[in-house]
């Protein structure tokens, strides 16, 4: 991505109002700022407030790497990730993981052991976990499409042995149900501020969908799933998070036009577009008060002061 410069210009004219709403969310002095590149596929940023850096997945590259926020350093993390895609922290602070290669769920303790959260459900293996979030009462949901088993490149050919569901792993008891299941592909994931309601990707829609759906009973369970998002005949969500204000921040691309991140209002109208020289597959906020966007790209890292803060547990 060398031909990439940033803006010299404020307002930087990557940042784009689809909605005069989303005036109020941008920093007018400030541009989307490249930190990172060189990977193949880059997935799961996750901030990690406590040591002010951020680390993301290069699937293919069966890595994870490490940008520091001091330094502006890249280093890697762990080589082999088991091609890790998607990652976030449990409301203790500890990396979970979705890992293509090795079809599970992980914890990296404090220590630096590894705990498996789930690897299979009902003596099946799991397909290829790949996002992830952690509700505030500990339980870990994740969503499980076959990509990782598709081909050699992202993990390794297999035959699937589960429908394409999506699960959730008890923050007490550590059993998993499957909380949503028909839905082609599910991707990427996050709860609404209030975690009343829960956001999912379909990837493998024809347009590809947002859907939403309520979080009933005590909170393990969902229902009332409806559309919320067709992307139309080019848009591709995949990653996503909310702001404080109920917002989706989505990675988006699969064309020069629409590469980067739309934002999206809690009813699902298009506000604001940030605009990347490629496509963006997931995003985090992070920094000291959470006002900075972490945009994990297919072969770079971003970042954008915004101002709004990132949901709790996103």
């Amino acid at each position: 991505m060398s031909e990439w410069m940033p803006s010299t210009r404020y307002p930087d004219p990557s940042i784009a109002s689809l909605d005069k709403r989303f005036d109020k969310y941008r920093v007018m002095l400030t541009h989307v700022e490249r930190l990172a590149s060189g990977t193949l596929w880059g997935e799961g940023p996750v901030w990690f407030g406590d040591g002010r850096y951020l680390m993301w997945s290069d699937i293919p590259n069966n890595r994870m790497l490490r940008w520091d926020e001091e330094t502006g350093a890249t280093s890697v993390f762990r080589k082999p990730s088991n091609n890790a895609n998607g990652n976030t922290r449990d409301r203790q602070g500890r990396l979970v993981t979705c890992e293509h290669l090795s079809r599970r769920v992980t914890r990296t303790e404090y220590d630096g052991s590894i705990t498996v959260i789930c690897d299979r459900f009902e003596g099946k293996r799991l397909n290829s976990p790949n996002d992830i979030v952690v509700k505030s009462d500990g339980a870990i949901w994740f969503t499980d499409p076959r990509f990782g088993i598709l081909s050699n490149y992202e993990g390794e050919i297999a035959e699937p042995e589960l429908p394409m569901n999506v699960y959730r792993v008890d923050g007490v008891t550590g059993a998993a149900t499957v909380v949503a299941d028909g839905i082609n592909a599910p991707n990427g994931l996050c709860f609404t501020p209030d975690e009343k309601k829960i956001y999912i990707v379909e990837s493998r829609s024809e347009p590809r969908r947002i859907l939403v759906y309520d979080v009933t009973g005590d909170g393990g369970k969902i229902a009332n799933g409806k559309i919320l998002i067709d992307s139309g005949p080019q848009g591709t969500p995949d990653g996503m998070r909310c702001d404080i204000d109920g917002n989706l921040w989505c990675g988006w691309g699969m064309s020069a036009a629409l590469d980067g991140v739309r934002v999206f209002t809690p009813q699902g109208e298009p506000i604001g577009h940030i605009a990347l020289p490629e496509r963006c597959a997931n995003v985090c906020f992070g920094g000291a008060k959470r006002n900075r966007l972490f945009m994990a790209a297919a072969h770079s890292l971003y970042s954008l002061y915004v101002n709004t803060q990132g949901a709790p547990g996103g």
